[in-house]
């Protein structure tokens, strides 16, 4: 059985993102990228799915301290035994040619026997490998335990390989204090030879090297700076430093709803989500990670622009179909498991509008359009314009039927109003009064067909009369004001209406059947952090800091938060580490702390 996903810590080499548990089993890694099929699969799956566990064997064993290295990846966990003390250092190297994982396991006190098994299962958990054990090239007194199927080779290197069983490898040694036995687990294509040992000392000191450096220049004073830094961290590591790729989360099918069907695969590159990392970015300095993702936009847009998508893979591939593993069980027995994922062939209108948004705060920012960039920009404004009469699935993926969102059409608005500012401000070539005109029919639409008179409040369909907490971006993009009448009439009724008895908010009521899904989930923790915004940005300061303080609180003990929270349960819910959650804390931050781009911008110098 899986942990429980708040007891999981993410590693990252920039290129896959693995899990670990607090009991020191890595349940979950796709090699070589964040989307390749698993090796290991136990996360949503038994053991025999593939698993690489490796902690002390004695039953009173216990876990004294789980840490990141401050501002790193490197996972630190130290236990105790009735017999003596061990730490074991977890990391991955980054931006190494390889992929690998090391494992160090350091005495500190007494004597302590280890225990380790690896099962691998490649293909999610359906390829038995065929395992032989190979002298080591680069250290001819050693083994290798090499295994291999398909394209696919891993080899295992250590003074302590674990020997097969029925099922995969086991083994057991021990650690004295002051003894030091590395690992390394390492993925290569398997026409390839055998990579060379990876310097563990050196790649240790390089990874820690990088993500201190990293986060060194980070913007992140304030009460929740701590939160804010490990946010930005996280979507640092959730991004491909090839491609400049971001993934929406490391998982696949971490249900929404334990035992239900709500289970989706996040392992690809949202245009929304991506263009929301690149505000938060901005906004804390990092301008280089923004024009690495704005050319990782570029090319997978270019082309038809009747093509739009609203998710891509990793270097922009377009295909991404989604199928069912019925082999694997599910976490917590929440089937199906999937890979792909459906609503990339999802017309989403709002998804220009993100990414203008995002593009207009680069330029606020000081970066500079090519003539590429600002073409896409009109081509995609031209397709908004085209599609301006489409009813749309929304910013959460309906399953049910199209429809006019409210927010979807906000965010028209926005896109519109972004291509105006651009010309006007910035100095660059375009229609501006053309998109003028379509800007203020937007405007006059929404105020009429998206705000309902009768329940004074905006609602999540035009003429469908239901609270939606995306609903609360209507400001964030400028469309009103956070303090004008009719959005503070909307989030009393999402206070009303969307709050939970925890004082979480929904993002909708699942069982209207708006979504064309059973029923039921749990709080999406970003909502409730865009309330947090609102609450800031309106005075409402007490309200906001009891907010933020119970959603920072239900990250874990590494600062890791998950897509939604479970609050009768206490359990974290949806994939993890969730980029979104992650960016709207930061968002949530900056509004308490009173930081927006306009007003970074302003202060620095001219």
């Amino acid at each position: 059985m899986a942990a429980s996903i708040e007891d999981y810590a993410l590693l990252s080499d920039l290129q896959s993102g693995p899990l670990i548990s607090r009991s020191g089993s890595i349940d979950w890694l796709c090699f070589p990228r964040f989307d390749s099929p698993s090796l290991f699969s136990s996360l949503v799956g038994l053991e025999n799915h593939g698993r690489w566990l490796l902690a002390p064997g004695h039953p009173e064993a216990v876990v004294e301290e789980w840490r990141y290295i401050d501002s790193t990846f490197v996972l630190e966990t130290v236990w105790r035994t009735p017999t003596g003390v061990v730490q074991i250092t977890d990391f991955m190297p980054v931006g190494h040619t390889g992929s690998s994982v090391l494992r160090r396991v350091t005495g500190l006190e007494g004597q302590v026997g280890m225990y380790q098994e690896l099962i691998i299962r490649l293909g999610y958990g359906t390829v038995v490998p065929w395992t032989r054990r190979i002298q080591d090239g680069t250290l001819p007194q050693r083994m290798v335990l090499l295994a291999m199927a398909g394209p696919d080779a891993v080899a295992l290197r250590g003074p302590h390989l674990p020997e097969a069983h029925a099922h995969g490898h086991s083994g057991e040694f021990t650690v004295a204090a002051g003894e030091v036995v590395d690992f390394e687990f390492t993925w290569f294509p398997s026409h390839r030879p055998v990579p060379p040992a990876v310097d563990i000392d050196a790649a240790l000191e390089q990874s820690i090297d990088y993500w201190s450096r990293w986060a060194s220049h980070c913007r992140s004073d304030g009460p929740y700076g701590g939160a804010v830094k490990r946010s930005l961290l996280v979507l640092r590591a959730l991004t491909n430093y090839e491609t400049g790729g971001i993934v929406a989360a490391p998982t696949t099918s971490l249900p929404e709803e334990f035992g239900g069907p709500r289970n989706w695969d996040y392992r690809y590159c949202w245009l929304r989500d991506a263009a929301l990392t690149l505000e938060s970015m901005l906004t804390h300095g990092y301008e280089t990670e923004a024009l690495q993702w704005r050319n990782w936009l570029l090319r997978a847009l270019a082309g038809d622009p009747e093509d739009l998508q609203i998710m891509y893979g990793i270097a922009g591939e377009r295909e991404l179909p989604e199928r069912t593993l019925d082999h694997l069980p599910g976490y917590l027995d929440s089937r199906p498991v999937r890979v792909g994922n459906a609503a990339v062939a999802q017309f989403q209108a709002d998804v220009v509008g993100e990414v203008m948004v995002a593009l207009e705060r680069l330029r606020l920012a000081g970066g500079k359009e090519d003539h590429f960039s600002w073409t896409l920009q009109q081509i995609l404004l031209g397709f908004v314009e085209k599609h301006i009469d489409d009813k749309d699935f929304g910013l959460w993926e309906m399953r049910g039927e199209p429809q006019y969102f409210t927010h979807s059409r906000v965010m028209m608005w926005a896109a519109f109003d972004c291509g105006i500012r651009a010309v006007r401000d910035h100095g660059l070539a375009g229609p501006a009064d053309h998109w003028e005109r379509l800007r203020e029919r937007l405007r006059a639409e929404i105020l009429s067909e998206g705000f309902d008179t009768k329940i004074g409040s905006f609602t999540q369909t035009y003429g469908g009369g239901q609270a939606d907490a995306a609903l609360l971006v209507i400001p964030q993009v400028g469309f009103l004001p956070y303090s004008d009448e009719r959005i503070l009439a909307t989030v009393a009724r999402l206070e009303e209406e969307l709050l939970t008895q925890d004082g979480l908010l929904l993002r909708y009521r699942t069982e209207t059947g708006v979504d064309g899904l059973t029923p039921g989930e749990h709080p999406f923790l970003a909502c409730s952090f865009w309330l947090v915004e609102q609450y800031a940005r309106t005075g409402r300061m007490a309200d906001a800091k009891d907010l933020m303080d119970k959603l920072v609180g239900f990250a874990n003990e590494l600062g890791l938060l998950s897509e939604e929270y479970a609050t009768k349960e206490e359990l974290m819910a949806g994939n993890f580490p969730q980029a979104f959650s992650h960016l709207a804390l930061v968002r949530a931050a900056d509004a308490m702390h009173g930081i927006d781009l306009l007003s970074l911008a302003a202060e620095e110098p001219s």
